[in-house]
């Protein structure tokens, strides 16, 4: 089993000078702590937190990469982008870090974004889907004719290919059945989200299984993000959890993420996520996380060293326990096959 964190988003009343250092401070002791996929999301005009925006910041952090680990977008807001520029900053990026980039991308969940870039929210994920068509093109060929729904090509070179055959590995995120069955046609990998119960899922995979099926396509682990947070018990853990997390989750419910219901983060934040944090000492998230590793073909697992607001302090000794109490005593857990899980499911 691998393990990834997710690099995100810090109050707007921290420097900008310090907000890099604090960035650069989590690639540092994450890598130390035996994680192997370094992420970072992206949002724009976003209201008071900042977020740097992915493609500069993962070029830079690219000097500081350890030759086994890998870096990658989880998740980049694929339809505010034209697919011509972003797939040459993406083939660039892979290029930067021979070829050791992953590409998540999805279609965000705020409308004001779309808006401000003059696209149509209703239809994001046509545009992601069109995007992702193009960028391959774009990646894998010599010459681009396209001609869609929202963009126009005849016959142009292309002259920037990524290191990776025949592209970037693509991890698309989804949450509901038709999501899913996007993110087996036009990815290469369906993310699970962290609000997603493990039971959601399961219930979900076999629509996954069936698309790829449809379309012969491979099959490959799924990444599952997480959160996770340690302490002497699990009622700690999820205390110690909110101490840290709360108001983000606010934020997030407030601005519309879909499976977080306002009032309830508000008002029992505890309830409300106690059902998809892996919350306990050591030996209990590892239980919890072998447990999903029976189930669900999963790997990397990526968590959330850090919340707004945290200190480099707080964030490198989150990383350093638990990459003691559980990236290095996890390291050999293999998951659950396609075979297996196809199998169990017959059964």
């Amino acid at each position: 089993m691998e393990f990834g964190i997710l690099m995100g988003d810090q109050p707007i009343s921290t420097p900008p000078e310090e907000h890099l250092d604090l960035m650069l401070r989590k690639v540092e002791a994450a890598q130390k702590a035996g994680f192997t996929y370094l992420t970072i999301g992206q949002h724009y005009l976003y209201d008071g937190f900042r977020w740097f925006q992915p493609v500069p910041m993962l070029a830079r952090l690219a000097a500081e990469l350890d030759d086994h680990v890998k870096i990658g977008t989880t998740v980049l807001v694929g339809p505010l982008h034209h697919p011509v520029q972003l797939a040459e900053d993406l083939a660039t990026l892979d290029v930067i870090t021979r070829g050791k980039l992953v590409v998540g991308i999805g279609t965000g969940y705020l409308p004001h974004e779309y808006e401000v870039f003059g696209k149509p929210y209703k239809q994001r994920y046509s545009l992601l889907e069109e995007l992702i068509e193009v960028m391959t093109k774009v990646w894998t060929q010599d010459r681009v004719t396209h001609h869609g729904k929202f963009f126009d090509i005849e016959d142009r070179p292309t002259h920037l290919h990524p290191v990776q055959k025949p592209r970037p590995p693509i991890w698309l995120g989804a949450m509901k059945e038709m999501g899913v069955r996007r993110a087996a046609r036009h990815g290469d990998v369906w993310t699970i989200t962290p609000q997603q119960t493990i039971e959601q899922v399961e219930h979900l995979v076999g629509a996954y299984l069936d698309e790829r099926a449809k379309y012969d396509l491979p099959l490959t682990k799924f990444p599952l993000r997480r959160e996770l947070h340690l302490g002497a018990d699990p009622e700690d853990a999820l205390h110690k959890f909110a101490e840290v997390a709360r108001v983000k989750y606010v934020s997030y419910a407030g601005q519309g993420m879909q499976l977080l219901e306002q009032e309830r983060v508000e008002q029992d934040f505890l309830e409300n996520v106690k059902d998809h944090v892996l919350l306990g000492t050591g030996d209990q998230v590892q239980d919890q996380i072998r447990d999903i590793a029976s189930r669900l073909p999963v790997g990397p697992l990526l968590v959330r060293p850090h919340w707004p607001g945290m200190d480099a302090e707080q964030t490198e000794a989150y990383l350093e326990q638990v990459g003691r109490e559980v990236v290095a005593p996890l390291k050999d857990l293999e998951s659950i096959s396609f075979d297996e899980l196809e199998a169990k499911q017959a059964g």
